[in-house]
């Protein structure tokens, strides 16, 4: 530190100055007299400038005391002052003195001490509220007043991440979001929410959608000392919750419209049974012959919801042995062949290779398969065309795999309904083709779930008038 900017320094120089001014103004007064009444003038001149020397020296050592009893402990206040400004909590003074700048250096002590103890809870504070933010499976995400993020936690940074590759702006075009929603860093679907809560300042909840999927949104106020400050968003990912919960209540309608059909039918026939409405035995024997064909179809719609029900709980057992699929496809082609010649329906069978192997399938529920793909091309395949089987050996990504491929010269499939065909009760919604075999609208439910027991794959391929195309895929080695 320089002295002369010291406080001691300029205490010195007042010092310095005031005994000059002093001494000047004596010798000014004392300098005439004593030339006048004293003979040895000299001397005592001589005396007078030893007196000022000696003064200004004991002056200058009483501001080099003052220099080390008061500015040095003072530095030293100082630099542990900006020693806790850069970050230095644990710093502390060690001057030990009875004087005020020894009670300024024990308050300063006691002042460390507590800023230190203040920043470690703030810190393991925020460590406890960062450990509980990544461990949240939601996303989390704050905004200030102006919606400008100032906190997430990882899955929350993720969701804005994917969200920021989606072009608001179109969706702002059609009137989906706000024209300057793309411009914010409030993510658009988060907009009205957010401004609802900041108008009424309570919490706000809501599902949003974005593309295919839902978000529950739970959004609350932040205030500081009674100022609304921003607004915090949970956002939970309810997409597949959502989509259960509109399969569960398709399942039940869908349910409901297959069961309610053949026992209004058995309702209605027994009960002229009962009334003695036929008046013939053959009357009455059409009649019963209704009500046990009704009852064959609510067995085989019971049958069929209960092999899916545990097909999909994993509770399916199966048989895996090694199976020569051309012998079952030969099998399965000699049993359709007797209903395609009564169709007039020309069913052909082509197989690539002499043996096609599987080392590991069960043999009846690959023909549960095979029957029912069958059974859908026989149902919406009219007279004079042509249903095929072919299968052959391929290889995909360094494994072999046998291929069959089913297609048929039907109506087809449009391709909004092409994605949804393998769900349960896929024909129910629209214009159902029963045929003679009464479908239940759950075999290619049943067909999913037994390919992907297989550790297998199928899709479908279908052009409206043209046709269906069914190719499944069936590991040969066993997985």
């Amino acid at each position: 530190m320089n002295f002369w900017r010291s406080l001691v320094g300029k205490l010195w120089i007042t010092i310095i100055c005031l005994v000059a001014v002093v001494l000047i103004t004596l010798g000014l007064f004392l300098l005439p007299y004593i030339d006048s009444n004293f003979a040895n003038s000299g001397a005592i001149k001589r005396l007078f400038t030893y007196v000022c020397m000696i003064g200004f020296s004991l002056t200058t050592f009483f501001a080099l005391f003052l220099f080390t009893k008061i500015t040095q402990p003072m530095q030293q206040v100082i630099e542990a002052a900006n020693n806790i400004r850069r970050g230095e909590y644990g710093t502390r003074l060690t001057l030990v003195t009875s004087d005020e700048i020894g009670q300024l250096a024990t308050s300063f002590n006691h002042m460390a001490e507590e800023l230190e103890e203040n920043i470690r809870s703030l810190n393991q504070e925020k460590g406890h509220l960062s450990s509980v933010l990544r461990s949240m499976s939601d996303a989390v995400i704050t905004f200030d007043i102006e919606g400008r993020i100032i906190l997430t936690n990882p899955h929350g940074q993720a969701l804005l991440e994917t969200w920021s590759d989606l072009a608001w702006e179109q969706e702002a075009d059609s009137g989906l979001y706000p024209p300057s929603a793309a411009s914010g860093e409030v993510p658009p679907p988060l907009l009205h929410l957010f401004f609802s809560t900041l108008s009424q300042g309570g919490d706000q909840r809501s599902n949003v959608h974005v593309r295919q999927g839902v978000w529950s949104v739970h959004m609350a106020p932040l205030y500081a000392e009674d100022h609304l400050r921003g607004a915090v968003a949970v956002l939970r990912d309810v997409t597949e919750e959502v989509r259960l919960e509109k399969m569960r209540r398709d399942f039940v309608a869908n349910v409901s419209h297959e069961i309610r059909t053949p026992l209004s039918m058995m309702q209605g026939y027994s009960e002229a049974l009962l009334d003695g409405m036929a008046s013939s035995p053959e009357e009455s024997s059409e009649l019963v012959q209704v009500i046990h064909d009704e009852s064959l179809r609510m067995g085989r719609l019971v049958k069929d919801l209960l092999d899916l029900a545990r097909m999909e709980a994993g509770h399916l057992d199966m048989m895996k042995v090694q199976v020569d699929a051309g012998e079952l496809l030969e099998r399965v082609y000699r049993k359709f062949a007797v209903r395609a010649k009564e169709r007039e329906i020309l069913l052909e069978l082509k197989k690539s290779g002499p043996e096609l192997l599987l080392k590991s399938a069960d043999e009846d529920k690959l023909e549960q398969v095979l029957t029912n793909l069958l059974d859908n091309a026989f149902r919406h395949t009219p007279a004079g065309k042509m249903i095929s089987i072919t299968a052959g050996s391929m290889i995909l990504e360094g494994r072999s795999y046998l291929e069959i491929e089913i297609r048929d010269q039907g109506v087809g499939i449009t391709p909004e309904d092409l994605p949804y065909i393998f769900e349960r009760f896929y024909k129910a919604d629209k214009a159902r083709v029963r045929g003679e075999s009464g479908g239940t609208g759950l075999g290619l439910a049943i067909v999913k779930n037994i390919v992907e027991s297989h550790h297998g794959s199928i899709h479908a391929s279908s052009k409206p008038g043209e046709g269906t195309a069914f190719i499944l895929r069936l590991p040969v080695e066993k997985q």
